[in-house]
């Protein structure tokens, strides 16, 4: 497959330049608009004012929801960088593109793609910063601002042995000497050239130019958990601890207890969680001062008026809440993303959505927004409609998976009305499988399990129905091959070149 679908002139005539849009029912015949995407690593819904957080200092961010949606039940599809971008990039479920973990990436370099099928229809697609791409691999991006997806994929990965106990001091020590002020970071320094890069983009982009797709990606509020001092100060001191009840810890799901011990979270100093919570808040408005920049630049530009603005995150940051730092669970701090889109142009700003969605939903929006269509095997849905009638039904579902590293075993999210679902598969013969049932609205810090409770049993049934309905797969069959799968890895780089070259 070429790096975009081939269009006669008059089909891109006919349908790259202009889309009929709707609002209130009347079709708006115009240029179909630009899309620009940014998404940043690892923030954590809640650290922002947009959100109803009162400590979090985040104005770019808030600007843009009060010119635009904010969806309040957003989720990302695998609470992992590489798994979670590359679901968004190929429009599918991770276990149907077998991307498990960091070193995996998307079957085949030709997949059809967001980029590809809005290329179709007559953008150009532009990708400036960080999506944990392969070296070789750009799946219909133009890259700019600099190579910033240079790693190499093997394709493997490990369990942990359900009894190992061992705790990996070492890894949470090499990450929390991190925890402290600096002007400067590997972050800082590429989110630096992420702004750069777009930055120049606009200023050279014509209004006669065609559309454009770009994906900023940035890395923070993604550890080192390294930022100025001076924002550091505003926090020291305010930022609550998390809290824990008694015995919680211990009650956790197998998974999440050795995803305590692979990480070295285990007897973690309190002041260093202090800390971590603190930059944390410091690093996420520094982030937000770089948005403000490519904000600030696409106003003055010549095509504001007719460019779709999304922020979203890949996922989120649990900042020591349940005893966890980084993603990797189903948390809301680590599942749960924000997610804002904004086009006055057609939307009213100030608006909120409530009902669980996903970065997939988000993907088949984009490919609706540019007038393409996405292949009928993507999973998500538009939210289009929705959009732009608050009082249109929507599905509200959302779906996440892990099958990475640190665990015994994979499992998967669902999430729909006030209930959060998890299913763990059984990492052996031994052992059975783990659930988890939240009720969101009485529960939001996700405390109280309730999948034992005998009179919660067809709650629990009618979720774990919901949850492989929507996959196609039950989740024990895909930890089977995603086991098989991590063992066997990618061919090496020259067996590989020759297989491409077939």
């Amino acid at each position: 497959m070429s790096e975009a679908l081939p269009l006669s002139r008059r089909a891109f005539l006919g349908s790259a330049l202009t889309v009929s849009l709707t609002r209130g029912g009347r079709a708006i015949p115009q240029r179909r608009p630009n899309i620009l995407v940014i998404m940043t690593d690892e923030h954590n819904w809640q650290i922002a004012g947009c959100y109803g957080n009162r400590l979090a200092r985040t104005p770019n961010l808030d600007s843009l929801a009060e010119q635009g949606i904010v969806f309040e039940d957003a989720y990302c599809n695998s609470p992992l960088c590489v798994p979670s971008r590359s679901s968004f990039t190929a429009g599918k479920y991770i276990h149907r593109l077998s991307v498990w973990n960091n070193s995996c990436e998307l079957p085949h370099a030709d997949i059809p793609s967001l980029p590809r099928i809005l290329n179709a229809v007559g953008y150009e697609s532009f990708l400036c910063g960080k999506m944990h791409y392969a070296h070789d691999r750009r799946y219909g991006f133009i890259e700019i601002g600099g190579n910033m997806n240079n790693s190499v994929k093997t394709g493997r990965g490990e369990r942990r042995r359900p009894d190992d106990t061992t705790v990996n001091y070492a890894a949470g020590q090499s990450r929390f000497k991190d925890f402290r002020p600096g002007e400067d970071s590997t972050v800082m320094a590429h989110d630096r050239r992420v702004t750069a890069g777009v930055l120049e983009f606009l200023s050279r982009r014509s209004r006669n130019d065609k559309p454009f797709f770009l994906l900023a990606g940035y890395l923070a509020p993604h550890f080192p958990l390294i930022a100025p001092e001076r924002y550091w100060n505003h926090f020291r001191g305010k930022i609550p601890m998390p809290v824990i009840p008694n015995g919680f810890l211990s009650s956790m799901p197998l998974n999440y207890q050795h995803l305590r011990r692979g990480f070295g979270l285990i007897d973690v100093d309190p002041e260093i969680v202090r800390r971590g919570r603190e930059l944390y808040y410091a690093l996420t408005q520094w982030v937000d001062e770089q948005i403000g920049q490519v904000l600030e630049a696409l106003r003055r530009s010549p095509f504001a008026a007719n460019t779709v603005v999304v922020y979203t995150a890949d996922h989120g940051e649990n900042m020591g809440e349940h005893g966890l730092w980084w993603k990797n669970c189903m948390y809301e701090q680590a599942a749960h993303v924000p997610l804002i889109v904004s086009w006055p142009e057609r939307w009213k700003g100030g608006q909120r959505r409530r009902g669980a969605c996903s970065l997939l939903d988000l993907v088949q929006t984009l490919a609706e927004i540019g007038g393409a269509r996405a292949p009928e095997d993507w999973n998500g849905h538009s939210m289009l409609r929705w959009m732009d009638d608050p009082r249109a039904r929507w599905k509200d579902l959302a779906v996440s998976q892990y099958y990475a590293h640190n665990i015994a075993s994979g499992y998967a999210m669902v999430r729909t009305g006030e209930w959060k679902y998890v299913y763990h598969s059984p990492p052996d013969e031994r052992y059975t499988a783990e659930r988890e049932l939240y009720n969101l609205k009485a529960d939001p810090g996700e405390l109280r399990n309730l999948a034992g409770d005998p009179a919660r049993r067809a709650q629990v049934e009618h979720l774990h129905a919901l949850l492989l309905k929507e996959l196609g797969e039950h989740p024990d069959d895909t930890e089977r091959r995603c086991r098989a799968e991590l063992a066997k890895g990618y061919p090496q780089a020259g067996e590989r070149n020759k297989s491409q070259a077939a």
